[in-house]
């Protein structure tokens, strides 16, 4: 497992991290907590040591899972814990934007994690006319001078967001969707986040599973899983579903994809290592169900770069047949 700065000078984290959204145990379908501990357990055992989580995770059970998880290990420093707020339905929008609300949402991800200061808080893809607003970053500014947090970020998602987050005072890090499919942030938002010393955290590298390479044009979810409910963007943002691609056009896609897979790869290990050969990237967050795929993609950490023509085969792929097919903002 290779590590990268988490902005210059600061903590080394592994290149290939974890998000945790599945074992939330909620719209990715049910994940028992065995299974989810086993999951943590064999990502560390690969040697991830960035965890990402959210309070709305399953409600707060994200949280509380890899809080059991930290308390049964000797080597619980060694893992830089990210979690976000702001999309809590307690009390919901937009009472979820003032300074009491943020302190009460933090203090309880401390709670639920186990800890006395988390290394990194974002807010939860909040709407664009707060994040132009100072009155969030103010208090987490405030947090992170009381030493509740260490620093602040943001996920988003679209370009324009990122763009107005990266001029905000202390920001640290910007989380974004970024996969073969979502190739937007290469030309409008990594030259300025490496000037600024912004850390990129990549979420969905395999577009929901589409870039791993199994799913046909007739696979079905479970009911409570959102690459059911939420394939149109019916539920949130289309984009955290398939990338905002239809799900059949995706698929053939992938299929498509497959040729340029290396021998000796799967398909999801080769869709990371994309990810990771942009250098603006500091972590990539693939999600896991079960201990056998949070393995398998941080091996991805350990493959060799894939090399200019394949970068410059799927440039040329995104421009003319899948940049249009991008629903949502982006």
């Amino acid at each position: 497992m290779h590590t990268r700065a988490f902005q210059p000078g600061g903590p080394q984290v592994s290149d290939v991290g974890i998000g945790t959204w599945q074992i939330g145990g909620a719209e990715w379908g049910d994940v028992s907590e065995a299974d989810a501990l086993g999951t943590l357990t064999a990502a560390a055992d690969a040697g991830i040591t960035f965890v990402d989580t959210a309070d709305i995770y399953g409600l707060g059970r994200s949280e509380t899972l890899i809080g059991k998880f930290l308390a049964a290990r000797d080597d619980a420093e060694r893992f830089f814990i990210a979690t976000k707020l702001g999309r809590n339905p307690n009390p919901g929008w937009p009472d979820n934007f003032n300074a009491d609300t943020i302190r009460m949402h933090t203090e309880n991800s401390l709670r639920r994690l186990g800890v006395d200061r988390v290394h990194l808080t974002q807010t939860h893809c909040i709407p664009h006319e707060i994040m132009r607003q100072d009155h969030v970053w103010a208090a987490l500014r405030s947090l992170k001078d009381e030493g509740l947090i260490e620093r602040f970020g943001a996920s988003v998602e679209t370009m324009d967001e990122a763009l107005t987050c990266v001029e905000v005072d202390g920001m640290a890090s910007l989380q974004i969707i970024f996969n073969v499919f979502r190739q937007k942030p290469i030309d409008v938002l990594f030259d300025k986040a490496k000037e600024k010393g912004i850390a990129i955290i990549v979420r969905l590298p395999l577009a929901s599973g589409l870039l791993a390479g199994k799913f046909k044009k007739d696979t079905t979810f479970a009911p409570t899983d959102h690459r059911n409910f939420n394939k149109d963007g019916d539920a949130f943002n289309v984009g955290e579903t398939f990338a905002g691609l239809p799900f059949e056009y995706g698929v053939d896609l992938a299929d498509e994809l497959k040729t340029h897979v290396r021998e000796g790869e799967t398909m999801a290990q080769w869709a990371i290592r994309w990810c990771l050969d942009h250098d603006a990237v500091t972590t990539v967050i693939p999600g896991a169900r079960n201990p056998k795929q949070a393995a398998g993609n941080a091996a991805a950490s350990d493959l060799p770069p894939l090399g200019d023509a394949t970068h410059t085969a799927l440039r040329d792929l995104y421009r003319a047949r899948i940049h249009d097919h991008i629903r949502g903002g982006y």
